[in-house]
Order: structure tokens, then C-alpha cells, then sequence
């Protein structure tokens, strides 16, 4: 029998060490990504019924739309500061420190929202107190991808990174279902008619407290299980000359910073066309679905994306992140557009044909994403890696946040009712052409 030395079994020792380490900041980043969408889904599914809870019974329609929406863009504000704070935080002191401290933060806001009194309580503050609970919320949720996700892509081995960026990105249609679940279950429970009924008063908070304990066992998690980044232990002292910031501004990393934001601005402009104008400029009014019908059609697109995340991630590990990015783009600005275009000008059509128009575009425009986030993470060196992540995939949603004023504005050359293919076309050039411009990433050493 041969003999087996010593440093044969420390070295199987440590790979397996290695291993569970590996699997659990994988796990970790996956949970992390289905808290954050859920968290962020939260006020737009779950409050939409009661909003005026919060508000003046006698408050106008247009003027209640408006402080409806705040609600949800102050989230979105919230997160380019997040991802620059907790950036910093990641870069200098460590991925995982950055990932609990931004877990814990939305865990407490989210817990201060579902105690929130009503108009009737305390006033107007009510509602304010909900925005700026929400601003907070967004910094910490915008904090929570500078930790997590280069903490897993770090661990992940070269050729399972794009595997890795699938997996995680799943979380996120898998969280819309669930809140939609979740939500349907609520509103069957708890009647809802008016600011006094038993949903209104307390059974909108249980989903609020759920997310609030979801948040608490993922640092829980993190604090028990998930190792700091060896990558990032090995590279950097954590007390860089500069603060990572000021290096992502200057040199190389500045214009790779820049082609990243190029490239995110064309792919978020595409989401939201497709994740928020579809659902209410499109099947609500255009094609008249009711809200059940419109929600049935969305989960089930949803359901579609967390299977086509993670075969998307496959295939730009195989044939390239750079070749799928501006490939997608092109598709989005061609293929896509045609089913937006279909969808709009259909008439009597199955809710059958439009479930699976729906789901098709999704795959088309949305499938980017599970490239993404291995894409972006690759493009940055270690010691700026979390803050570029962060800044990269935040920053560049502002734009095409507009993407309403920019319907309103193509509207006055085209009919107003094709300006969102119009703008899904000028956002896939813009991936495609951001894309084109940054270099082949799947074989770099992180």
C-alpha cells in the first residue's frame, strides 16, 4: 500500500477548506441578491394598495401619484451613495465587513418601516418618515452589492465565474415571484378597502418584518459562515496610499470606469422599458389586461428569467462576456424591439400569445444581466474592484431613469405610441456599442 504523506493530506485539507469557503460566499451572494430585490420590491407590490395610509385623505389624484413614486425613487437615489460608501469600505477594510454592515443597516430600516404609525396618527410625518426610511434603505441595499458579489466572484473559480454571476442574478426574479406570492397570500387574508381596513392598519407590515428577518439571518450568515476574500487578503494591505475612488478616477481605471457606464447606461435604459413601462404602459393599458392577468404574465416571465440567468451566465463563459454583452445589445435593438413592437400594436390577442411574447422579451432584453455582474467585477483590480462594481452598476441607472421624458420628448417625431421601441432600440446600440469598447474578460486573473 502506498504511503500518504503528511503534506498530502494538509494539502486536501486545505482544498477542502477552500471549497466550503467557496460555497458559502456563493451561497451567501445568491441569498444576498433575492433579500436586496425583495427589499426593493417591498413599497412598489406591497404598499401600492395603501398608499394613502400615509397621506391625506383629501390629497389630489395627480399630486398622489407623484408622492407615490417618490417613495420608490428615493430608494434609487439612495443606492449610488451606498455603492460608494460601502465601496470604500469594501476596498479598504474587506468585502465581508461591507456585506454585514450594509445587511445589518437594511434589516433595521426595513424593521422601522413596518412600525411606521398612519396619517391619521401622526400627520404628514408619516409619509415622510416612510421616504426617508426608504433613502436609508437604499444607501445600505446599494452597499450590499459592493460586499457580497466581488466577495463570491473573488471565490469563484476562472471557469466557473460566469456560472457563479448566473446563479447570483437568479435571485432576482426569484424574489419578484416570491413578494408577488406573498402579496397575493396577504391581500386574500386581510380585507382592503379604505385606510381603515385590517390590511391597511397592520397586515402590510408582516412582509416588511419578514424582509427585516430575511436581512438579519443573511448577517447572521455572513458572520458565521463566509470567510473574507483571499483575493483580496492577498492583494491589498486594506490601507491603499489612495482611497479607492480617487484611484478609480484617474489612469486606466478611469476609462474603464467609463466604458462600464457607457455600457450600463444603454442596458438599464433597456430594463426599464421592459421591467417598468411593459407592465403598466403596455399590458395594463394598451392590451387591457387586468392586474391579475398582468401579474400571472409577469411571474411567469420572472419564473422564465431565473432559468435564462443562469444559462446566459454559461454561455458567456464559454463563447466570451464581451461577444454576449454587445451580441444581446444587438438582439435587443433588433428582436427585441420587434416583440415590444408586436406587443403594442397587437388587438385581440390570447393572453396565451402574450404570456409567451412577454417571456421571449424577457430573455431577449433582460439576459444580460447574469453577465453583468461577473463582467464588471473582472474589469476592476483588486484594491478598486467593490467601489467600481459599485459606482458601475449604480451610478449608471440615473439616466435612464428619465426614460418617461424622453418618450414624451421622441413623441413630438414619431407616434407617441412606438417611442418606448424607439428608446429600446437607441439602449441596445448603447450596450452594444459600450460593450464593443472594454476588452474580452473571462480568462483575466482576478
Amino acid at each position: 500500500m502506498e504511503a500518504v504523506s503528511v503534506d498530502d493530506v494538509s494539502e486536501a485539507a486545505r482544498k477542502g477548506s477552500l471549497e466550503t469557503r467557496r460555497k458559502s460566499a456563493i451561497k451567501g451572494a445568491v441569498f444576498s441578491e433575492f433579500v436586496d430585490m425583495f427589499d426593493i420590491y417591498l413599497p412598489v407590490i406591497i404598499l401600492a394598495p395603501i398608499q394613502t395610509y400615509f397621506l391625506p385623505r383629501s390629497v389630489s389624484g395627480g399630486y398622489q401619484v407623484i408622492l407615490e413614486s417618490l417613495v420608490f425613487i428615493t430608494t434609487l437615489l439612495g443606492r449610488p451613495l451606498g455603492a460608494l460608501v460601502f465601496g470604500r469600505i469594501a476596498d479598504r477594510v474587506g468585502r465581508r465587513a461591507a456585506s454585514i454592515a450594509s445587511v445589518s443597516g437594511f434589516a433595521v430600516a426595513t424593521f422601522l418601516i413596518a412600525l411606521i404609525p398612519g396619517y391619521e396618527t401622526i400627520g404628514i410625518a408619516s409619509y415622510w418618515i416612510l421616504v426617508l426610511l426608504r433613502f436609508i434603505d437604499g444607501v445600505f441595499l446599494g452597499g450590499g452589492y459592493t460586499g457580497a458579489l466581488p466577495l463570491a466572484i473573488e471565490y469563484s473559480r476562472k471557469d466557473q465565474r460566469g456560472l457563479v454571476g448566473g446563479l447570483i442574478l437568479a435571485g432576482f426574479p426569484a424574489a419578484y415571484v416570491a413578494i408577488n406570492l406573498l402579496a397575493m397570500i396577504m391581500f386574500a387574508v386581510f380585507p382592503m378597502n379604505g385606510p381603515d381596513s385590517p390590511y391597511a392598519q397592520w397586515g402590510w407590515r408582516i412582509p416588511f418584518l419578514l424582509g427585516s428577518v430575511m436581512a438579519t439571518l443573511l448577517a447572521v450568515y455572513y458572520v458565521r459562515n463566509v470567510s473574507e476574500s483571499q483575493v483580496w487578503q492577498g492583494k491589498t494591505s486594506g490601507k491603499p496610499q489612495n482611497t479607492s475612488e480617487d484611484r478609480l478616477v484617474t489612469g486606466q481605471a478611469r476609462r474603464n470606469l467609463l466604458q462600464v457606464l457607457l455600457m450600463m447606461t444603454g442596458f438599464w435604459l433597456t430594463q426599464n422599458i421592459v421591467g417598468l413601462f411593459l407592465p403598466t404602459g403596455v399590458l395594463l393599458k394598451r392590451l387591457h389586461l387586468t392586474p391579475l392577468q398582468m401579474t400571472a404574465t409577469l411571474m411567469m416571465a420572472y419564473s422564465v428569467l431565473c432559468f435564462g440567468y443562469v444559462g446566459a451566465g454559461i454561455l458567456g463563459q464559454r463563447f466570451g462576456r464581451r461577444k454576449m454583452l454587445s451580441i444581446i445589445g444587438a438582439l435587443t435593438s433588433t428582436a427585441g424591439a420587434g416583440l415590444l413592437y408586436f406587443l403594442i400594436g397587437a388587438a385581440d390577442v390570447a393572453q396565451s400569445s402574450i404570456v409567451l411574447v412577454v417571456c421571449a422579451l424577457a430573455l431577449v432584453v433582460s439576459s444580460a444581466w447574469a453577465v453583468i455582474v461577473t463582467y464588471i467585477n473582472e474589469r476592476f483590480s483588486t484594491g478598486i474592484r467593490a467601489t467600481g462594481f459599485g459606482i458601475g452598476y449604480s451610478l449608471s441607472v440615473i439616466i435612464p431613469s428619465f426614460y418617461a421624458f424622453y418618450m414624451n420628448w421622441l413623441g413630438t417625431f414619431m407616434p407617441s405610441q412606438y417611442t418606448p421601441v424607439a428608446l429600446l432600440c437607441i439602449g441596445g446600440v448603447i450596450a452594444c456599442i459600450g460593450a464593443l469598447l472594454g476588452p474580452e474578460t473571462k480568462d483575466v486573473d482576478l
